[in-house]
């Protein structure tokens, strides 16, 4: 095995009330004014995570401005846009609040504010030449894991395509996973990233990358994702099932921060870009196809993921049991409400070919553990329909 790198925050707060630290952290990375990026949802729910994060930098005498105009698949746009409140208000540093929109979005003003070429120019890997401004993430799902990651994925509204800029300086210095302020979270949206988060963790436990502290963090992610998301969407002010989803979540993003994804990403990128469609929801729809067609790469792994989802595999053969991870996997999509089939959400036949290329392009896809062609997506595409 070759050597690799691990990457995380420096310091990730976990549990409830955790958010109330930020002020302190704030104050010992010399945070001034930080601009607080985030949605307008959510930046009008009364006491809401927004208007608590704000609280405690207020009671600290930490001045901030809050900008607001981050879009779901966050695009070039909304980074320039927010670079400009930056820049007009004196800010000098970065805080997150929200899921992975909000963390990607405010990743890409840091890198509009040290960077001087245009963002989509920096799409691939280790491209950043100069440190962000310190960035502090404050998460509200239990899915992206943007949070504790080096990526920032971005929309170029012109092209429909969803890109990647990959670099250890995107990596936020503090994480909060506060599930206090998750338990407002629509049930939608808990099914999504939380699918999404399971997509994360098998993705990554699969992946040509794994070694064995990815599979660590990943196959506990797993386990508490079938034993929680139910119950997460079932009841939202379920605090212990948020709490054990915000576990997971983090643990899935460490898992695919080291170890990478693969074509479910890559064919959800395409969604994404195409459709505008949200990202979990997306995974959720294209998971059982595409670990179904990886089924021969490690059957033995997929075995390992039944088991973990809660299958009973004793006296079957290693593919036999293989097979019931792929159904755990579509039985817990149908069973938090994700929509069965991408016709369900507009999706084209006669946009496959465009989206199976650029899919074959897109940077996860060279991590997944079996190597497919362009006729491979395509048919996956529409099996998944």
């Amino acid at each position: 095995m070759r050597y690799y790198d691990y990457l995380s925050p420096s310091v990730n707060f976990m549990g409830p009330g955790c958010v109330k630290e930020l002020a302190h952290r704030c104050q010992l990375l010399n945070m001034k004014k930080p601009l607080v990026v985030t949605d307008e949802f959510l930046a009008k729910v009364e006491n809401g995570p927004v208007a608590q994060s704000l609280a405690v930098l207020q009671e600290a005498g930490i001045e901030s401005v809050v900008f607001t105009g981050v879009e779901p698949n966050p695009k070039i746009e909304n980074c320039y846009d927010g670079l400009k409140v930056y820049q007009d208000n004196g800010c000098d540093s970065i805080i997150t609040v929200g899921g992975g929109s909000a963390h990607d979005c405010g990743k890409g003003i840091g890198i509009a504010a040290t960077h001087d070429k245009p963002l989509r120019e920096y799409a691939g890997i280790e491209t950043l030449d100069n440190p962000l401004p310190p960035v502090i993430a404050v998460n509200t799902t239990a899915g992206t894991a943007s949070e504790v990651t080096r990526h920032c994925v971005l929309t170029d509204r012109a092209t429909k395509l969803k890109f990647v800029i990959v670099s250890w300086r995107n990596v936020p210095l503090v994480s909060f996973n506060d599930p206090m302020m998750m338990l407002s979270v629509p049930r939608g949206l808990t099914a999504a990233t939380g699918m999404d988060a399971l997509t994360h963790a098998i993705e990554a436990y699969v992946s040509v990358d794994a070694n064995p502290v990815t599979d660590a963090a990943a196959i506990q992610s797993i386990k508490l994702i079938a034993e929680n998301l139910r119950q997460a969407v079932a009841n939202g002010a379920n605090v212990k099932a948020r709490e054990n989803m915000a576990y997971a979540s983090y643990l899935a993003g460490l898992a695919f921060n080291n170890g990478n994804l693969g074509y479910v990403h890559a064919m959800a990128h395409q969604l994404g870009g195409q459709y505008d469609m949200a990202h979990g929801v997306a995974n959720a729809m294209l998971l059982p196809t595409v670990e179904e067609y990886n089924l021969i790469s490690n059957p033995e792994k997929f075995r390992d993921i039944a088991v973990f989802m809660g299958k009973n595999v004793d006296g079957l053969s290693v593919m036999e049991a293989a097979h019931l991870a792929v159904d755990a996997m579509r039985e817990l999509a149908e069973d938090v409400g994700i929509p069965s089939g991408l016709a369900q959400m507009g999706v084209k036949e006669e946009d496959f070919d465009l989206m199976a290329t650029n899919a074959l392009k897109d940077g996860n896809a060279f991590s997944n553990p079996r190597k497919g062609t362009k006729q491979d997506i395509i048919d996956m595409f529409r099996k998944a329909m």
